[in-house]
């Protein structure tokens, strides 16, 4: 189950609890679309529309005082950084640690790129193999959401587990998805390992692509 999931089963859960009595509570919906539109404007190179999003979100999920749920916004947040291959402390979620479950503390230690053995059996059920596998490529494809497989390409990045077949993954996900921002990352890992190998040809040819995506906003 991924943390877009996580959230939808909680607003669901609180809607059924109410189903007999007075209207529903509008924080879980509210809170539910503000965190997807928040993370399609990130993922999609919209910085402006996505803070406002993510602050909207988490207003509504803090007016409740679920730690667990203001700490699963922002591990999906991170989760979206992770993704486009930004390199920043999760520091939302950190804010949260001592309160959150062992869940989510599993999660953001997978994040960063520090998961533990033990880790593996709390994490969603698609990233679990990807601990200590040292052929990632078959999990990453078994993977079927892409916002998941995205995040667990930047794990695999993070930790310097990327195969060829991993970045070029990543950037068919990306590309399917009209995702900029991580496209973009993804082609630039890709056109650094052409220019390494002294492949100029399919350098320059990636450059074409880069410039054809960006800019962001």
């Amino acid at each position: 189950m991924n943390l877009r999931t996580s959230i939808l089963c909680c607003a669901v859960l609180a809607l059924a609890a109410c189903a007999s009595n007075p209207p529903p509570p509008d924080w879980p919906l509210e809170a539910k679309g503000s965190s997807e539109r928040a993370s399609e404007a990130w993922l999609g190179g919209n910085s402006r529309i996505e803070a406002a999003e993510f602050n909207r979100a988490r207003a509504e999920l803090a007016s409740t005082g679920q730690v667990t749920l203001v700490a699963r916004l922002e591990l999906l947040r991170c989760a979206t950084r992770v993704a486009s291959l930004v390199v920043e402390p999760c520091s939302g979620f950190e804010a949260l640690a001592q309160d959150a479950a062992p869940a989510e503390q599993a999660y953001a230690r997978y994040l960063a790129g520090t998961a533990r053995t033990g880790d593996a059996a709390l994490l969603p059920e698609g990233h679990r193999s990807l601990i200590g596998n040292a052929a990632p490529d078959a999990a990453l494809a078994a993977i079927k959401d892409p916002l998941s497989q995205l995040v667990a390409a930047g794990v695999l990045f993070r930790t310097g587990r990327a195969t060829p077949g991993v970045i070029a993954m990543a950037v068919d996900t990306a590309s399917a998805r009209g995702w900029r921002r991580p496209l973009l990352a993804w082609l630039q890992v890709q056109q650094q390992r052409a220019q390494a190998a002294g492949d100029t040809s399919t350098a320059a040819a990636l450059q074409r692509r880069i410039d054809l995506v960006a800019p962001l906003r």
